[in-house]
């Protein structure tokens, strides 16, 4: 018996319950090293404390199921038929009382499934437990998300002496899409954010197809490729044409807050101290009125995933984390500036995985 399971066997022992239930995911891709979408077909693997795994899958994924070489039994079902049958002999296969699930992936139709099969079953939301066996990347996971960040770097790169005073933030969108395939993205990581002027200052604004960038306007990028199972996550803030002295003042104070969590990161400080520390940079700045959000996420196979940096968790990151580093400032109505990293946590301090430079710049001209 392979021993691939063994880590999600401690989460089930450790949770007290009978097994671990993954569906297609993150975590899935994780264990298997393949991925299946999620739509309005069930595929669920069930986990055991002890003993073999057992699957559920529609009939028409059994070819591709084949691929993993799992090593338990699988029930399949064909549309046709439905999959409560299935369903039922999973449960007669694997008896379970208490089952550990993923939360926030789990979506309701399944858990009701489980639930008709397992009619006395106690099903916990174990979301964060199964999630944090990502936290810690290895050294194969750093370089897949590096791939991912050289090629987002490269598309920005290609982006910046292309922009002008006039274009829309659409257009500008465009530009940026079409780099990012151009230079080797599988996907993207997340719909891209570009957002001029006074959108800048919307954290999550969407691109505008009637409004032209006008001169001196905040130009943000947040943005990210996809490759080989990782993601990039990076925002820079540029300005078209010349910036007003308030900018210069705001786009400097984010770069220190900026600077100052790289500072203090090394493995086994918190995320609580990582975000206090850099908001409090920008609480001490004049402009504290504009602070609008944590400094940053874990990024991995998610693009939001463990550890959440934000005043409140102090949970210790070791070494083989991977957060964003993203200090933001925004006035409503008038501009946003966000300065975003991918930090590598090390034994000894850190490792920023962005190189894109982070001095003013401005484009354009």
């Amino acid at each position: 018996m392979s021993d691939r399971y063994s880590e999600y066997r401690q989460v089930a022992h450790d949770l007290n319950v009978d097994a671990l239930a993954l569906v297609p995911g993150s975590n899935f891709t994780r264990l298997f090293d393949a991925s299946f979408h999620s739509h309005e077909r069930p595929l669920l693997i069930l986990i055991p404390v002890a003993g073999p795994p057992a699957a559920l899958v529609p009939n028409l994924e059994l070819r591709s199921f084949d691929l993993l070489d799992f090593e338990g039994e699988v029930f399949d079902w064909r549309d046709q038929d439905g999959y409560e049958a299935a369903f039922a002999a999973l449960a007669q296969a694997m008896p379970l009382k208490t089952l550990a699930v993923e939360g926030q992936i789990m979506r309701v139709f399944v858990h009701h499934a489980l639930k008709n099969a397992y009619p006395d079953i106690e099903i916990r939301d174990a979301e964060r437990a199964i999630s944090l066996l990502r936290m810690v990347k290895s050294p194969r996971d750093i370089e897949k998300m590096l791939g991912a960040i050289e090629i987002s770097e490269r598309a920005l790169a290609r982006v910046l002496p292309q922009v002008r005073v006039g274009q829309t933030e659409k257009q500008v969108e465009q530009m940026l899409v079409q780099a990012l395939f151009g230079e080797g993205a599988e996907d993207m990581a997340f719909g891209p954010i570009v957002a001029a002027g006074d959108n800048s200052a919307r954290p999550h604004a969407h691109a505008r197809h009637e409004v032209q960038i006008q001169p001196g306007d905040a130009l943000l990028f947040d943005f990210g490729a996809r490759h080989s199972g990782f993601c990039a996550d990076i925002t820079r803030t540029v300005f078209v044409g010349e910036p007003s002295g308030e900018a210069r003042d705001v786009y400097d104070t984010v770069l220190s807050a900026n600077l100052r969590g790289l500072e203090i990161t090394k493995a086994g400080v918190t995320a609580h101290e990582i975000d206090d520390t850099v908001t409090g940079v920008l609480e001490q700045s004049p402009f504290a009125d504009r602070i609008r959000t944590k400094t940053g996420h874990g990024l991995g196979r998610d693009v939001h995933e463990a550890p959440y940096i934000m005043r409140g968790n102090h949970q210790p990151l070791p070494a083989g984390t991977v957060f964003t580093n993203e200090p933001g400032l925004y006035k409503i109505g008038a501009f946003g500036v966000r300065i975003e990293d991918d930090v590598l946590v090390t034994e000894t301090g850190y490792r920023t995985l962005t190189s894109f430079p982070k001095e003013l710049t401005v484009v354009g001209q």
